[in-house]
């Protein structure tokens, strides 16, 4: 499953935790990342998944440098067997106004097997 291989390698890519969803109580200083999942399709047994990868910081300036190790980490992904590519889509300031909370998001298009 090729959310679970983007998972393992940003996690093992990345020095703060990396989860698929947001843990209730998470500390309003914590640096975290979030992955999902937003699209997939299939074609001449070729995968193609788009990620929203987003970082979270406790300051603008942290989840904007969270944000570029994600995508360091996003762009060397293709080194895995499974993985064809790996591209950056776009990436943005996505901070969460109902919540206050600061972060980045960046979008990749994944072609896996």
């Amino acid at each position: 499953m090729i959310e679970q291989i983007v998972l393992e390698h940003l996690a093992a890519a990345l020095e703060v935790p990396v989860g698929i969803e947001v843990s209730a109580g998470t500390d309003r200083a914590a640096q975290f990342v979030v992955l999902e999942k937003t699209s997939s399709s299939r074609a001449d047994h070729l995968c193609t998944a788009q990620f929203a990868v987003q970082s979270y910081g406790p300051t603008l300036l942290a989840a904007m440098e969270l944000n570029e190790q994600v995508k360091a980490a996003m762009d060397g992904l293709d080194e895995l067997d499974e993985v064809v590519s790996s591209r950056l889509n776009s990436d943005y300031n996505f901070t969460d106004t109902a919540t206050k909370r600061y972060r980045y998001q960046a979008v990749y298009d994944v072609t896996h097997y």
